[in-house]
Formats: C-alpha cells, sequence, structure tokens
C-alpha cells in the first residue's frame, strides 16, 4: 500500500514539473512571434517585473560606442602582450588574454609625433642630448700614404768615357757624403789621351799662329766634356804631367741608395756607376678616393702621422694631384711634400695622411650619433620642454670633422637633439605609426561592410515606430 502510495507522488511530481517547462517555453516562443525586443520594468507600487518594449530610439542607444565612467569614450582595444594588435571590440587577442580599452583621449594623444617620458624613464633610458651649433664646415680626408724619395733631389754618378774603377772611397750602401766628397778613381785610356793632347797645346811656343790656339781651345773643351773640374784642369797646368786616374766627385749631399761597382771593375760610357738621394726633403704618395678628390686642393696643409713616432705629426703640403685613376682602387694619387728633420721619414714606409679643407665658413652642424638613417628619410628626435620629444626630418649635407655633419633643413640652431637612446624613442614611433595605419586599413573596412548591410537592412520592414527584429532561442519563426 505505501509502495503504491509513493508511485503515486511520483507520477504527480514529474506531471508538474512538465507542465511548468511546457508553459515557460510556450511564453517565450509567444514573445518571440510578436517580432518584438522587451526589457523588464518594474510596475508602479508593486514588487513584480512586467516587459515593454524597445523602441527604436532606445534600440539605437543601446547599440553605440561604449562609454566609461566620466564620459570617456572607447576608441579601441589593444592587447597587453603583442603590441600593435588592437580591435574595435572588446575580447581576446591572440595569445587568449582580454584586451584592455583605449580611450579617445589617449589614441589622441598616441596619434600625435610627440611622445611624453616621464624622468625617471628618461635617467633609465640613457637618453642624452647635445645641441645643435653653427661653425665652419671643414672635413678632414684620412687615408694612408707611402714615404718616397723626392725625385728632384736624386743623381746619378756616371762617367762619359770607358775605364777601370782603381779605387772605392765610398764602398757601402747607405753612406752619406757630402757635395765634393771624392767616390771613386778611375783609369781611362781616352781620359789619359786628353790630357796629353791639352798639356802639348798648351806647351808650344806663345805668339803661335790662330790654328794652335784653336787647337789648345779644343783639347779644353774635350776635357771639359769629359766632365773634369775646372779646379783639376788648373791643377794639369800647374804640375804639366798627364795623370793615370781621375778623382770623381759627389755632384750633391745625399745618401748613396745604389751602388753598381767594386774595385777593379770596368765600367762602360754611361754606366750608372753611384746614384746619391737627398733625404732633406721626401716624398708622401696619398691615395684619395675620387669622391674626395674635390676637398684636395694644391697648396693645402697636410699633415703625417707613424706608427713608431707614438702619435708625432709633421707638416707638408699638397704639391701634385695626378691626372688619372686607378680602375682597381678607384682612388688618385696625390704628392705632397714634407721636410724631414731627422730623417724622421724613411722612404717605403707606411704613415698616416690628413689633409683638412674648409668647405664654408658658417654652417648649422648636428653630431652624426644622433641621426637616424631609416633609406628612404633621415630622422633626430628634438628635445622640447616637460620631458617631450619629437621627431623631425632633416636634410643633411656634407660630413664635417669630429663626426659631425651639416644640417641643410629641419632643425634651427640652438635645438637639442637627442644623442644617446633615440632607437627606443624610434621603436615608440614606429609603433604609434603601425597602430595607425592598421586602425585606418580597419575603419575603410568597416565602412566599406556596413554599406554593403546598409542595402540589405533597407528591406527590413519597420512596425509602429517600433523595432521588428526578433531574439529568438532554438528556432526562429517565419
Amino acid at each position: 500500500m505505501k509502495a503504491k502510495t509513493l508511485v503515486v507522488i511520483v507520477a504527480i511530481a514529474a506531471v508538474g514539473a512538465g507542465a511548468f517547462f511546457l508553459g515557460r517555453s510556450s511564453g517565450q516562443n509567444h514573445g518571440a512571434s510578436g517580432g518584438e525586443t522587451w526589457k523588464e520594468e518594474e510596475a508602479p507600487g508593486t514588487s513584480g517585473m512586467e516587459l515593454s518594449p524597445i523602441g527604436e530610439q532606445e534600440a539605437g542607444v543601446a547599440g553605440g560606442a561604449p562609454e566609461a565612467s566620466g564620459g570617456r569614450k572607447v576608441k579601441y582595444y589593444k592587447s597587453t602582450m603583442i603590441p600593435g594588435e588592437v580591435k574595435p571590440e572588446p575580447g581576446k587577442d591572440s595569445m587568449g588574454m582580454e584586451m584592455v580599452p583605449v580611450y579617445e583621449d589617449e589614441a589622441a594623444a598616441a596619434a600625435s609625433q610627440t611622445i611624453d617620458v616621464d624622468p625617471v624613464t628618461i635617467q633609465n633610458m640613457g637618453i642624452r642630448t647635445a645641441a645643435v651649433t653653427r661653425g665652419p664646415l671643414r672635413r678632414v680626408v684620412r687615408t694612408f700614404g707611402l714615404i718616397d724619395y723626392n725625385e728632384r733631389a736624386l743623381a746619378e754618378v756616371t762617367t762619359k768615357f770607358s775605364g777601370w774603377v782603381e779605387e772605392l772611397y765610398v764602398n757601402a750602401m747607405g753612406d752619406l757624403v757630402r757635395r765634393g766628397d771624392p767616390l771613386f778613381e778611375i783609369y781611362s785610356p781616352d781620359l789619359y789621351s786628353a790630357q796629353v793632347e791639352y798639356l802639348l797645346a798648351i806647351g808650344s811656343p806663345t805668339g803661335s799662329t790662330s790654328g794652335l790656339d784653336a787647337l789648345r781651345a779644343s783639347a779644353l773643351t774635350k776635357l771639359k766634356f769629359f766632365d773634369i773640374s775646372d779646379q783639376q784642369i788648373a791643377d794639369l797646368e800647374m804640375s804639366r804631367q798627364p795623370k793615370k786616374t781621375l778623382r770623381i766627385l759627389a755632384p750633391q749631399d745625399g745618401f748613396v741608395v745604389e751602388k753598381m761597382v767594386v774595385e777593379g771593375q770596368m765600367v762602360e760610357a754611361g754606366m750608372k756607376i753611384f746614384r746619391l738621394a737627398d733625404l732633406r726633403t721626401v716624398w708622401v704618395q696619398a691615395e684619395i678616393y675620387e669622391r674626395d678628390l674635390a676637398y684636395i686642393k694644391l697648396g693645402q696643409e697636410a699633415t703625417v702621422m707613424l706608427s713608431y713616432l707614438g702619435g708625432r705629426q709633421l707638416r707638408g703640403r699638397v704639391a701634385y694631384v695626378y691626372p688619372d685613376v686607378d680602375e682597381k682602387t678607384r682612388t688618385a694619387r696625390v704628392r705632397m711634400e714634407f721636410d724631414n728633420p731627422g730623417y724622421l721619414l724613411k722612404p717605403g714606409m707606411f704613415a698616416t695622411v690628413q689633409v683638412s679643407a674648409e668647405l664654408e665658413p658658417s654652417v648649422l652642424l648636428a653630431p652624426d650619433m644622433a641621426i637616424l638613417r631609416s633609406g628612404e628619410k633621415t630622422t633626430v628626435f628634438v628635445a622640447l620642454d616637460g620631458g617631450k620629444f619629437e621627431p623631425r626630418t632633416v636634410t643633411l649635407g656634407p660630413a664635417a670633422e669630429n663626426d659631425e655633419y651639416q644640417i641643410l633643413s629641419g632643425l634651427t640652431e640652438g635645438e637639442r637633439i637627442v644623442t644617446s637612446g633615440q632607437f627606443m624613442l624610434d621603436s615608440e614611433s614606429r609603433l604609434r605609426e603601425a597602430i595607425q595605419k592598421m586602425l585606418g586599413a580597419q575603419k575603410s573596412g568597416a565602412a566599406e561592410h556596413g554599406g554593403h548591410e546598409g542595402h540589405a537592412g533597407a528591406a527590413q520592414a519597420t512596425e509602429g515606430g517600433r523595432t521588428t527584429t526578433a531574439t529568438t532561442s532554438g528556432e526562429s519563426n517565419p
């Protein structure tokens, strides 16, 4: 009996629950079939709730841009994890993190080129600035050079007759000789015959005919053509004895840089016996790139530095610019002349060469380290008051000394520009630019999509000034 009673109670509860859910479903379908959107509204004087339809104006307000407290409007949403990822509506980014709103006033500040940085961040970023100055545009051309002999101070010692070297007074390369020092003694049959002829001519009786005078003159000329000095001819006239050998003297001061004979060797007429080089002045042959040739002028001051002199500089001048350019290295040779006190500059040495040129007496100059080059444009960051920094496009002129560049446009004298830490400012500026481009692309796409929806929405019917769009769960009724 008790079991039957329990079964009856369970059946009654099941029927009641089914009736409850059936009635709720019918109410929802009835609201949907009316084609109206409803809202809950408290009835006056009661604690119950009743639904009232939303008009078109109210629905439009509900679908507008979201507002935050205080009247600030959300412009877009950005990812906190991925820079540059933005959306026009709330949601999650590609990493599944909630996106945060960016309000219109913040977006306007981000769209501005000016970057605000607080003092603590400025210190942490290591930002340093320097002033744009005005000064002379000087260009320093640095290159390498090879020390060479002064070709105008070279002399070769030869003879105009054949003979044998009987004795060498200078018997080693590198010896320093002075003008008039003896170099060697040479015996030559031709020279001995010329001495004898001259002695016979001058030994003739006085008051002779003009033929004898011509003979004396011819014999004297022959000795001089053999490069016999006047002093040696005077000694011959005084001794009245021909000499077996003739002493050859140094024609100038200099070092023996070539020695081609030894004692007892036979030499031919015109053969090079010694080569002397005066090293009181030397040449420096420098290689100048063709792009720098416009800064090289004759008579310009030049300096050389040698590694073994510990930074000591020697000064000279530009003497000649050769008329050709090397096809392989694209450089031109420039010859410079330097005094050589103490013979510090030795031919064959490499040297560092600097040539200074002043292109303009007064121009705007900015440090090279402040300039950011992106290929298409050149940018610097100008430091403003209040921790603000503005990117500025500039036009550069030629490079100047001390790692500076001439500024043709974009800056004025006295402005302070960032010389350290500007790469972080540049990354922030580029990020803002990328976000603005992305937002612009999204706006144009949304406008195009909205146009298509406008054509479809024109076909929707409105009823009694109310929105007739129905919201259903499950199936929608046609």
